[in-house]
């Protein structure tokens, strides 16, 4: 179990815009993800360190994310104005979350122009529109090389989250101490006031500490 990514949902003005304000603010290129046919939603990627990525992820004008609870999910962040919308845990086995939660995986999948896919299983995401502090957990599937940071080697690091909640909700969520997950990033949890959910990530970047 590990810390695979955070997911940023689109602002007002559209996945484009959004992604430059974070990429410049970060010093580094982002590059585009591409359309979750399954989920009515599109990204694009900005690869960090340790194996982590952000993406920042619009809803379509398309039936999948009326019904994908993952789309529901982007539609309400970025209908709220944006923002961190959740964070990720990569697993090698769905099955124990599986039965803790008494519903299957779902499959995802992301081609690229060449005709390659990405493919993922992944579960949790009706927590984590309940309940915003909780990450949705995954399993990459087919070949790693794929895995979004891969993209280019980054310098950029992902160092620490400040979330609203607790970590006891979240260690009774995963079935493990949150720690584990986290064991490189630090996490500074706070009481939450309204929502809960990640409040901002730090990341250490070439010209120091920036926060978003």
């Amino acid at each position: 179990m590990r810390m695979d990514h955070v997911s940023y949902a689109c602002e007002k003005d559209g996945l484009l815009a959004t992604t430059e304000r974070i990429s410049a603010a970060l010093g580094v290129d982002a590059v585009r993800g591409g359309v979750h046919p399954r989920f009515g939603t599109r990204n694009m990627i900005i690869p960090l360190a340790d194996s982590k990525y952000l993406e920042v992820v619009e809803v379509l004008d398309h039936p999948a994310s009326d019904k994908a609870p993952f789309g529901q999910a982007v539609r309400a962040r970025s209908a709220a104005g944006g923002g961190w919308m959740g964070w990720c845990v990569a697993v090698d086995d769905l099955a124990p979350f599986e039965a803790r939660l008494g519903r299957s995986a779902v499959p995802g999948n992301r081609k690229f122009p060449d005709g390659r896919e990405l493919v993922w299983q992944q579960i949790g995401i009706l927590g984590l529109i309940a309940d915003p502090q909780v990450p949705y957990m995954l399993k990459w599937e087919g070949d790693p090389s794929l895995h979004p940071s891969k993209v280019y080697e980054s310098d950029v690091k992902m160092s620490s989250l400040t979330i609203a909640g607790s970590a006891e909700r979240v260690t009774e969520w995963l079935g493990e101490p949150v720690e584990k997950p986290l064991e490189d990033v630090a996490v500074q949890w706070m009481a939450p006031h309204g929502t809960p959910g990640i409040m901002s990530v730090t990341f250490e970047t070439a010209a120091g500490a920036v926060t978003i």
